[in-house]
């Protein structure tokens, strides 16, 4: 398949800029991948499309405030947005100026911190900070970062997105991307779930800026997927492990959880059973793709012609998609980050 074959046209005004009142809220969108047929609900309906025994997959990831203002020594303004943090002075970033900093040169941000570009790794420069009064990376980057809001968000963050752009659950500190499908979970939910008889467990995959890089070739065979840290733990590997054995359904909730479980798979041995793992993915999956661990998955809707759309397209299907985006767009769902949510079962 061609990304053209992944295009659709998308009004400005169906972009989510803000989330939902609450975050049960949404709308929810359900779509049965056997039989292609879908139904408009509200996310609080979700309980009724899952089942006692079902396993849900949760990624623990944490947002950090990512996002720097700053300047370089010449004077010239500059934005920054680590892409991931390396120890704890030290990070990969995108830097935005009107010229690219040089190697040596140093930039300069609020709190006397300051940053030397050390190197290049592809388009990502890699920086040294000087932190002054922080013990850590994050530390500063709590004291004068931004949240990365994605690049459709178009607005400056503002002190609700501290919590909102959050799951309830963000645990572990890397991503500089929300797992989206997850925002739209509270506290009394997730009990709720717990009380009907559904399991809960927690993967982890920090996501990069990379999510929102747009696929450049048409030829998806010649596509590079940007890579990303994954964790599965053995203990919550053991759990999905038993009810798969189990003949339970796995429900990822967003596609980063699905990335990690699936690439799991691929690096486990044959016979099916997950091996705990650490370490970077850049599974790439597309209509054709055969997956070993997901049964039912929680999204939102992505943007045309992303590696986001092709994944739920091989999950759902590729003709049951493209058909319920555009009965999304007619019945004028909020699409992305802030926007509604689905509810796929595998084709």
């Amino acid at each position: 398949m061609r990304r053209s074959d992944f295009h659709f046209e998308l009004p400005q005004e169906l972009i989510a800029q803000r989330p939902a009142a609450e975050r049960r809220a949404s709308r929810l969108l359900v779509l049965d991948g056997k039989s292609g047929e879908y139904q408009d609900r509200m996310f609080t309906d979700l309980n009724a499309f899952l089942q006692p025994g079902d396993l849900l997959v949760f990624n623990n990831t944490r947002v950090i405030p990512a996002r720097l203002y700053g300047k370089k020594e010449t004077g010239g303004k500059l934005e920054l947005l680590i892409e991931r943090i390396l120890d704890s002075t030290s990070a990969l970033a995108h830097v935005r100026a009107s010229k690219s900093p040089k190697q040596g040169s140093r930039l300069f941000f609020d709190n006397d911190i300051s940053a030397e570009v050390t190197g290049r790794e592809g388009d990502l420069f890699r920086l040294a900070f000087t932190l002054s009064a922080f013990d850590n990376l994050l530390q500063a980057l709590d004291s004068i970062g931004h949240m990365p809001l994605p690049p459709y968000i178009q607005r400056d963050d503002e002190d609700f997105d501290q919590q909102r752009y959050q799951t309830v659950y963000a645990e572990t500190p890397g991503a500089v991307a929300a797992p989206t499908a997850g925002l739209h979970f509270d506290e009394a939910m997730l009990q709720q779930l717990t009380e009907q008889g559904i399991e809960q467990v927690y993967v982890t995959l920090h996501v990069g800026a990379g999510t929102f890089q747009p696929v450049r070739v048409d030829d998806l065979k010649d596509h590079q997927m940007h890579r990303e840290w994954i964790e599965l733990s053995a203990e919550n590997c053991n759990r999905i492990n038993r009810a798969k054995q189990q003949g339970r359904r796995i429900v990822a909730v967003g596609t980063t959880s699905v990335r990690c479980l699936e690439s799991v798979a691929l690096f486990s041995d044959e016979n099916g059973v997950l091996q705990p793992y650490q370490g970077e993915t850049d599974i790439f999956i597309t209509p054709g793709f055969e997956f070993r661990v997901v049964d039912a998955l929680l999204t939102n809707f992505h943007l045309s012609e992303s590696t986001l759309l092709m994944l739920v397209s091989a999950f759902a299907g590729y003709d049951n998609i493209m058909q319920a985006y555009q009965h999304a767009i007619e019945e004028k769902y909020r699409f992305f980050s802030y926007g509604d949510a689905m509810f796929l079962t595998r084709a």
